[in-house]
């Protein structure tokens, strides 16, 4: 199968510290991998790399075989990749409808002979809405009137409308009460066979174990494992020496 994304010795950073030192990744088509590590080795940088937020100071970060490193977050996303950002960040004077309207122009513009698998089409908001049936129940609120798991079904919901082949989820269970995150991930798992490759970093272990097929864990800024899901929970002191869990 062949990769959506293809990163080699990529480095980079903040005012003159560097953060990734030579990361080594590739994701394939449909696949979603968790990369995990403790805070602060480089997870959320790499994605805010690979999505254009950060300029790397080196190496080369591939969308569909196209280099994309160093180019600008619009120009990312108009080759088919998507994220939801940690936080949320939903338009909070917004309504729902209104935050999934600004999304969708872009997804129209570019839209879409990349789609693959058993996709029906391109996403819209009736889509979105399908998918997840309580933001049709909060169209009319606005995003500050929204529970913080609403706000991440809408973050999730305004990602899809850019038809993405790359979809880059960081922490999505962050700030959620357990409950939540089930529900979270029943609608992440409602994205299975549409096609859409993830990197999903999280520190939930047993979201990113549920999601993921294989498990990638980063320290000091590099990969230094890479195993499929299975494998790496099976193997309870490797685990404990990447993670420090048991």
């Amino acid at each position: 199968m062949p990769d959506v994304l293809s990163v080699r010795d990529l480095r980079a950073g903040y005012a003159g510290t560097t953060v990734l030192d030579g990361v080594d990744f590739h994701l394939p088509a449909g696949a979603v991998v968790a990369l995990l590590g403790r805070n602060g080795v480089g997870k959320s940088t790499f994605v805010h790399a690979v999505m254009g937020m950060l300029r790397p100071s080196s190496g080369s970060i591939r969308v569909d075989g196209r280099e994309l490193a160093g180019a600008a977050a619009h120009t990312v996303a108009r080759s088919g990749v998507a994220i939801v950002p940690q936080g949320r960040r939903v338009f909070a004077p917004l309504t729902v409808e209104e935050n999934l309207r600004i999304a969708t122009p872009g997804s129209r513009r570019t839209g879409r002979a990349r789609r693959t698998g058993s996709s029906p089409g391109a996403w819209t908001p009736e889509r979105v809405y399908e998918l997840m049936p309580r933001l049709a129940e909060r169209r009319t609120h606005r995003g500050d009137q929204l529970s913080g798991g609403e706000q991440q079904m809408l973050a999730i919901g305004r990602a899809l409308l850019r038809n993405p082949r790359l979809l880059l989820l960081d922490e999505p269970s962050d700030g959620l009460a357990p409950t939540v995150v089930d529900l979270i991930a029943e609608v992440l798992e409602g994205l299975r066979g549409e096609g859409i490759a993830a990197v999903l970093v999280e520190q939930d272990l047993h979201l990113a174990f549920r999601l993921a097929d294989e498990v990638a864990v980063m320290r000091k800024g590099r990969i230094v494992h890479r195993s499929s899901t299975a494998e790496f929970r099976g193997d309870r002191e490797r685990a404990h020496g990447l993670l420090g869990v048991g």
